[in-house]
């Protein structure tokens, strides 16, 4: 499983011009999942992300988590992110899973994250989506578990 996290100040999902979902101060996760992905590298994303202190405290250092800082997260499946371009022009897609796999994973790892205490808004599985964001920072990570 590999996401990639950004801090943001507002961002918001849209398919067909229509908005699905948005979000204020929070974490934008652009998360993407391969062959072999289950249930133990969702829980481990969705502690990982929790946890992480990414918010400025009054001194201006990264140290709050996200719910410390009433954040939320709009969540944005992207299997582009297991693209493969070691060999020529056009990116492998193989390491990804399958849709109908990455569509379960997906909806497992969101549902994990609602679980918890953090507003979680959605992008729309597998449908060519427009992603709108201001970063906070900028603060930007890639975070993977095999």
């Amino acid at each position: 499983m590999r996401v990639v996290l950004q801090r943001v100040a507002r961002a918001e999902v849209r398919v067909g011009g229509e908005s699905v979902g948005s979000i204020g101060k929070g974490y934008l996760l652009l998360a993407g999942f391969k062959h072999g992905d289950g249930e133990e590298q969702l829980r481990w994303m969705v502690e990982k992300v929790r946890g992480l202190r990414l918010f400025p405290d009054s001194e201006g250092k990264m140290n709050l988590p996200i719910d410390e800082v009433a954040g939320e997260l709009l969540v944005v499946s992207q299997f582009t992110l297991y693209a493969d371009v070691r060999k020529g022009r056009r990116p492998s897609f193989v390491g990804a899973a399958e849709p109908e796999e990455a569509e379960r994973l997906y909806e497992r790892f969101v549902e994990l994250l609602r679980q918890g205490a953090i507003p979680v808004a959605t992008g729309s599985f597998g449908a060519m989506m427009e992603v709108d964001l201001v970063n906070q920072g900028p603060v930007t990570l890639i975070i993977e578990r095999d």
